[in-house]
């Protein structure tokens, strides 16, 4: 597990303290109990203050399982570090 994902998983276990780790990398509002709009809103505010990103609106509504946040966090970090070099 990379650091990416070390740390998001940590974002994870933040709000759902009941999921296993192998459980997290799988992890959908279908598949965990609990995982409603105001625990989106507070898994995008961990991982906002976990990586030092904004995540707007629209894009919260794109937080529906792990992978797709990991996928955009990558983005948005590399795009950081492109930035930075320039």
């Amino acid at each position: 597990m990379d650091e990416l994902q070390s740390r998001l998983t940590k974002c994870f276990h933040a709000v759902f303290p009941q999921l296993a780790e192998s459980e997290v990398v799988t992890a959908t509002p279908a598949s965990v109990k609990g995982w409603d709009s105001i625990a989106t809103l507070n898994l995008i505010t961990v991982i906002e203050e976990e990586f030092r990103v904004q995540i707007d609106f629209v894009d919260w509504m794109k937080a529906l399982s792990y992978e797709q946040i990991s996928s955009d966090l990558q983005m948005r970090l590399g795009a950081l570090e492109d930035k930075s070099r320039a």
